[in-house]
């Protein structure tokens, strides 16, 4: 065994310890949204503000500098390998959390659980001002985060952004959305002036919710989630956690009267969980073992939520057996109107429940009014307003409470910040890849309305999954596509869907 050899192995020990001891952070924050009694949030905010110290304290342990220091002095391992990933990647994540002090840490978790749960029940009583302490607290904090990395000013937003899609800066976002944004106003501009309304009506029927979940659950399985390893259950804002290997956990939410809420976020989940279950389990605790960024990953659920899940193929195969599910409201609804409804484009509050158009819009108002919160061009105090104000320039129609506004989403409240700029990087991707493989395998659509999910599946896990953090962002676009990324593919794949719906 060589010297570099010896050390790599030690660094990866090091890597695992430390991720075993978050995955065990992971199950409390699942239970604390899932389970946990309303009194409880005070200890469990001081539990897993101690396991964040615990996991601080072994992931900045200065052997793993030592070892790092060893083997980027002696490597010969190819750029592309997993080993050199490993390398480099945990160099950019020692360097960062090496600048945080451990105080700091702690109290990020500990006031991003207390500030949930002031979130979820200033959400439920529509109270802006309820949250606004704890909005502000966790503002100061990211702003100190930032500066203890190194950014300050209107370079802060940066740091932020980092650690959800690294080497990428906020400008690179802005240059990105700039082409996107312009295109998609055009084509928002065009549906609203085609005189085609679609009657959206039919989708706030009565769908029992036990018959939901058995629906929506059986077209999670379907796609290729394996329930094995993972499980479904309720929390106030849907999400993923990826607790370690043959572990997935999936979170919904339902409304007896809006069927695509709780169908189209399990399958949007359920994207994120078959990603997760696509890293190798071999590699656990390491960069290579982790997905390469959260555009990456947003990506694959979007594209199960919306490429697949919202596409003519998807309903041809799923529509009768919906409405043998749901007699009550389906039976007199035939295909091409609901087609219709489940892509209906129109302005609307709430971003989770966006369609494929608008979406990206609502994530370039949040983008703009965190970065100005980090920046301290915004002040918490007038959050609900500036939402207001931009949500009326952005869509022309003004959020009637702040649960429809400034408090929908659970990302600030939990400290969040740069991560909502990845779900647009995210459909960018998705439309690239969704290509390239369409190109590799042949017609996506007839394998999809023949049930055949498995084919799309596999290519993802083989072209995508396998790699973990192997390749960044930009460089796994390449590799996978051949391309850089382009804003292109995703408004050829909206213009040629919504031309056909809306008769452009």
């Amino acid at each position: 065994m060589t010297t570099s050899t010896k050390a790599y192995e030690q660094l990866l020990l090091k890597l695992k310890q430390a991720s075993l001891l978050a995955s065990c952070s992971a199950v409390l924050e699942w239970d604390e949204q899932t389970c946990l009694p309303p009194e409880g949030a005070e200890h469990r905010a001081n539990q897993l503000a101690l396991m964040a110290g615990l996991v601080h304290e072994q992931a900045t342990n200065t052997e793993i500098g030592d070892l790092l220091e060893e083997l980027e002095s002696n490597s010969a391992w190819d750029e592309d390998s997993y080993e050199q990933a490993n390398i480099r990647e945990s160099r950019h994540d020692y360097d960062r959390m090496t600048k945080l002090p451990r105080r700091l840490v702690e109290e990020l978790s500990r006031v991003g659980t207390l500030s949930h749960h002031a979130w979820v029940s200033a959400r439920k009583q529509n109270k802006f001002d309820d949250f606004l302490p704890w909005l502000e607290q966790m503002i100061d904090l990211k702003r100190e985060q930032a500066s203890a990395i190194g950014f300050e000013g209107n370079q802060a937003y940066d740091a932020l952004l980092d650690e959800y899609e690294p080497g990428v800066s906020s400008e690179l976002i802005e240059q990105a959305f700039r082409p996107l944004q312009n295109e998609l106003v055009k084509l928002v501009a065009e549906i609203q002036n085609s005189g085609v309304k679609p009657d959206i009506s039919i989708l706030t029927r009565s769908y029992p919710i036990d018959k939901q979940r058995e629906f929506s659950l059986d077209a999670a399985e379907k796609i290729g989630f394996n329930f094995k390893a993972g499980r479904l259950d309720i929390a106030a804002h849907p999400f993923c956690s990826g607790i370690g290997p043959g572990d997935c956990r999936l979170t919904t939410r339902y409304d007896e009267h809006h069927f695509p809420g709780a169908f189209f976020g399990t399958l949007h989940e359920a994207g994120h969980g078959i990603y997760e279950q696509g890293l190798r389990k071999e590699f656990f605790g390491t960069p290579a073992g982790n997905s390469t960024s959260l555009g990456i990953h947003e990506s694959q659920s979007r594209m199960w939520e919306n490429l697949v899940g919202r596409s003519r193929a998807f309903w041809n195969l799923y529509y009768q057996p919906a409405q043998k599910m749901f007699p009550g409201a389906l039976s007199d609804i035939a295909i091409d109107d609901f087609y219709r409804a489940i892509n209906d484009v129109r302005p609307s509050f709430i971003r989770v429940e966006a369609d494929e158009v608008t979406y990206n819009l609502h994530i370039m108002l949040r983008f703009e009014l965190e970065k100005s919160l980090i920046s301290g061009d915004l002040k918490p105090a007038d959050l609900e307003s500036a939402w207001n104000e931009k949500f009326q320039e952005y869509f022309d129609i003004t959020p009637d409470t702040p649960a429809h506004g400034c408090l929908q989403d659970v990302h600030w409240s939990a400290g969040l910040i740069g991560y909502f700029p990845t779900y647009a990087l995210g459909n960018m991707y998705a439309a690239q890849f969704y290509q390239a493989a369409n190109k590799e395998l042949g017609n996506l659509n007839e394998l999809i309305e023949a049930g055949d999910f498995s084919t799309l599946k596999n290519w993802l896990n083989q072209n995508i999954h396998r790699h973990g953090k192997r390749y960044r962002a930009n460089r796994l676009v390449e590799v996978v596509t051949g391309e850089t990324l382009s804003h292109l593919p995703l408004m050829t794949q909206l213009k040629q869907k919504y031309s056909e719906l809306y008769n452009l």
